[in-house]
């Protein structure tokens, strides 16, 4: 029997923004052709959990009363997930969510903190000697996901909730990422099924989620209230096909989730992209 890849904390960032006449768009950005790990899909930014994400000095962050939507965790370990978050979202895409004297920062301070970022340094420490706050409070727990055992990569992946601050706006970084985009949810999802762009079975689930809300705030709502299940999906070979199952699905392998979770429950690998299937 192969050995079981171990997981590895991860924390996904699913950004918002207005944008008439829709409700809002999200922030997607498209991964490298040259990357491992889903390679040329457009993804929420993010990344793995650093041994350096812990929330301390606690007098540099902001929002621990809003810790404890992750049931499964303490609320040191939820804070990591965040920080990681916060972490990944300016690396990745120029987005920062950090507070200067209670308010939030502007372009030109999230572009000169991405600058100074030092690798394997604490990232909350590097912010609290520039005078800046982690803004905690502005990312909100959404789903977890984690990756199928037969996987030789695994994640423990934190999906959070965010909103664009009004003074910024995002670039990639040139480096695991090539492109990024605003698409409204239901936009992404069109391109998807012509298969304009690959969208992987956990971002389309979350997309198709999205479309639901009729606001910002009705997704910041429904992701503070709302109980987060643990996601692990079923992945077989059926023939020369590639399928990916979620709880609904007759042959996903785990017990039954309560509630309606996925309007889509199976996808198939097709010429290198996911695509919705039948059961």
């Amino acid at each position: 029997m192969a050995e079981i890849a171990p997981l590895r904390p991860a924390a996904t960032v699913i950004v918002l923004r207005p944008s008439a006449p829709h409700p809002f768009e999200v922030l997607l950005v498209r991964r490298s052709d040259k990357v491992a790990f889903m390679a040329g899909a457009h993804v929420f930014p993010g990344g793995r959990v650093d041994p350096t994400d812990d929330a301390a000095p606690a007098e540099a962050c902001e929002g621990f009363a809003t810790l404890g939507r992750c049931t499964d965790l303490t609320a040191a370990d939820e804070a990591r997930y965040r920080v990681a978050a916060i972490r990944e979202l300016i690396e990745e895409a120029g987005v920062l969510l950090a507070r200067r004297n209670g308010e939030m920062v502007d372009a030109d301070t999230a572009a000169a903190v991405r600058a100074s970022l030092q690798p394997h340094v604490s990232f909350v420490a590097q912010l609290a000697a520039q005078g800046l706050t982690v803004a905690l409070d502005a990312v909100m727990p959404f789903a977890h996901w984690v990756t199928p055992e037969i996987e030789i990569r695994r994640f423990d992946t934190r999906f959070l909730l965010a909103r664009v601050p009004a003074d910024q706006d995002a670039s990639h970084d040139d480096g695991e990422m090539t492109d990024l985009e605003w698409m409204a949810p239901a936009d992404a999802l069109a391109r998807a099924a012509s298969r304009a762009i690959n969208l992987p079975p956990p971002t389309w689930t979350t997309l198709t989620r999205l479309d639901t809300f009729a606001s910002i705030d009705a997704a910041w709502a429904w992701a503070a209230a709302t109980p987060i299940p643990r996601i692990q999906p079923g992945f077989h070979r059926q023939g020369d096909a590639t399928i990916f199952t979620l709880p609904g699905d007759p042959a996903f392998p785990g017990p039954p989730a309560g509630g309606d979770l996925f309007e889509q429950r199976r996808f198939e690998l097709v010429d290198g992209a996911w695509q919705p299937a039948r059961s």
